[in-house]
C-alpha cells in the first residue's frame, strides 16, 4: 500500500508539471517502487502468504479526510487531504508539494525499515535483509536529492 501511493504520486507528474528534474526523479522513483512491489509480491507468494491483503487499491481510500482513514496509514503516507492537494496543484506548487510529500513518504519507509531491523530474526533471511538494505540506501539517496531540489527553488 505504501509503495502504491508513491506510484500514484509519480503518475500525477506528467499532467501537473513541466519541470524536467521532477519528471526525471519521478521516473526513477516510479521504476524503483515498481521493482520493489514485484520483489515483495514474489517474496510473499514464495512463502504462501496472501498478496491481496498486502496490496490495496489506493483509489478506494476515503477522500473525506476523516480521522478513521488516518489511523490506517503506514508511516510517512500522505493523508487523503494531502493527496487531494497534490492532485489539484500545478507547476511550482505541485513541485513543492510533490517533493515535500515524497520526502515525508520516504521518511516513513525508513521508519518501517528501522522497525523491521529492530525485530528479532530480521537479519536471518538474507534475501529480505538485502532487499531492506537496498530500500534504506535508495530512499536516503532520493531524500537527499529531493532536499537539494527544494533548496534550489526560487
Amino acid at each position: 500500500m505504501h509503495h502504491a501511493q508513491a506510484v500514484e504520486m509519480t503518475a500525477l507528474i506528467e499532467s501537473h508539471t513541466q519541470n524536467k528534474n521532477i519528471r526525471s526523479l519521478g521516473a526513477r522513483i516510479s521504476h524503483s517502487q515498481a521493482d520493489e512491489i514485484k520483489f515483495m509480491k514474489r517474496w510473499l507468494a514464495t512463502r504462501g502468504e496472501p498478496i491481496s491483503a498486502a496490496m490495496h487499491d489506493m483509489s478506494n481510500m476515503d477522500m473525506s479526510g476523516d480521522m478513521s482513514s488516518h489511523s490506517m496509514l503506514m508511516p510517512g503516507m500522505l493523508t487523503p487531504k494531502q493527496m487531494q492537494a497534490l492532485s489539484k496543484a500545478k507547476d511550482e506548487e505541485f513541485d513543492r508539494l510533490f517533493l515535500t510529500g515524497m520526502i515525508q513518504h520516504h521518511g516513513g519507509a525508513l521508519v518501517m525499515v528501522k522497525d523491521l531491523f529492530d525485530s528479532p530474526g530480521t537479519g536471518q533471511d538474507a534475501e529480505l535483509f538485502n532487499f531492506v538494505t537496498d530500500v534504506d540506501s535508495g530512499q536516503r539517496a532520493e531524500i537527499k536529492i529531493m532536499q537539494s531540489m527544494l533548496e534550489k527553488k526560487p
